[in-house]
């Protein structure tokens, strides 16, 4: 999961100062929530997923197309 939401970020052309100002989720936050030492929350999913325009399960590796929810 973790290299998928930097894999999406950096697809969105978007820095993580950017996604911060967007989803008021801090930056060091973030950081640690690509690199796999945090675990997302569900509030910080649905975030994530509605700024990307990508579904909960692409972000969480359950499937390979974004659009789709298992």
């Amino acid at each position: 999961m973790n290299n998928r939401l930097k894999q999406i970020r950096k697809e969105k052309k978007l820095t993580q100062v950017a996604v911060q100002m967007k989803t008021g989720i801090e930056q060091g936050l973030l950081s640690r929530y690509e690199n796999g030492e945090r675990m997302l929350t569900a509030e910080t999913i649905l975030r994530l997923a509605e700024l990307y325009d990508v579904s909960i399960d692409y972000i969480l590796c359950r499937t390979d197309n974004p659009k789709v929810n298992k």
